[in-house]
């Protein structure tokens, strides 16, 4: 292994939400505290982590509900980034203007600079996850920020089902992928349909992890909400696919994993995708479909 370890150290915050949203607001940042005392460096919230998943049906009241960003909230965050030292990764529900609102995430240094947003570029549409009602799709392209301890990539829930996402947002630099996330089984699925589900979640997670030679982080939401079971199961990847920590399926949890990023070179050297890609074979990707 390479002696020449850079570790460092990753706060992960499961929570169950809500219908208070500075309630939850608040619970999270204590939960923050807990974690920065635990030695976090880096700290990553879940989707939405302010309120309840309200992309469960079509309600035109919940685009209320929208801030912008830099705003009230990532004011509270740089706070405790100022605080504590410690660099956030917090998802957001964006309003950009009357009209036109995004999923995305800030990301505020330690020390409490705010270094920008990622939009998030995949969107849903399916029954309880309504998001092309709420969110404009990404404008931004995907995105890296060097903070004080790593350079990380931004993605977000739907994102983690689409390797072009990972796989550029590791070409741009990212040591650290982080997925904030709500996903969840219908109260209604047998045990089987669930545990298909999430050992598909996770597999495309750490495949992610694998293919990039990256450390994956994902921090999902847990508790029931209407009929969606929320499954938490947050989770981190080694550079290998290794899951070196998972949170409980049912319960909230503040879990800080140290991470070495030297592990990176390590094993792109041992198993060199990155090196042996055939970038010019790669062309039809841009099609939608090969008929």
């Amino acid at each position: 292994m390479n002696d020449k370890s850079r570790k460092v150290s990753i706060g992960m915050i499961q929570t169950v939400c809500g219908p208070d949203r500075d309630k939850n607001l608040s619970y999270a940042l204590e939960q923050a505290e807990i974690a920065a005392e635990k030695g976090a460096q880096i700290i990553c919230f879940q989707e939405l982590f302010t309120s309840l998943y309200f992309c469960n049906v079509e309600i035109y009241d919940r685009f209320s509900w929208a801030e912008t960003i830099p705003g009230p909230t990532t004011e509270r965050l740089q706070e405790l980034a100022r605080k504590r030292d410690v660099a956030i990764i917090a998802s957001l529900f964006e309003k950009r203007t009357e009209g036109l609102y995004h999923n995305a995430v800030a990301v505020i240094d330690a020390g409490g600079e705010y270094l920008g947003k990622y939009r998030k570029m995949h969107i849903p549409d399916d029954p309880g996850y309504y998001e092309k009602f709420y969110f404009t799709p990404g404008d931004l392209g995907y995105r890296v920020f060097q903070t004080r301890y790593a350079r990380i990539g931004t993605l977000i829930c739907w994102d983690q089902w689409y390797p072009e996402a990972a796989r550029i947002t590791a070409l741009m630099g990212a040591e650290i992928l982080f997925y904030p996330t709500a996903i969840g089984w219908a109260a209604s699925q047998s045990e089987e349909t669930n545990r298909e589900q999430f050992d598909a979640w996770q597999t495309i997670q750490r495949g992610h992890a694998i293919a990039n030679g990256v450390h994956v982080v994902a921090v999902n939401r847990t508790g029931r909400e209407g009929e969606m079971l929320y499954w938490g199961g947050s989770f981190i990847s080694n550079p290998m696919g290794t899951v070196l920590w998972q949170a409980p399926h049912d319960d909230g949890t503040v879990h800080v994993q140290e991470v070495d990023l030297s592990l990176t070179d390590f094993y792109r050297i041992h198993w060199p995708f990155l090196r042996d890609r055939r970038i010019d074979s790669y062309d039809d990707l841009q099609k939608r479909f090969l008929d």
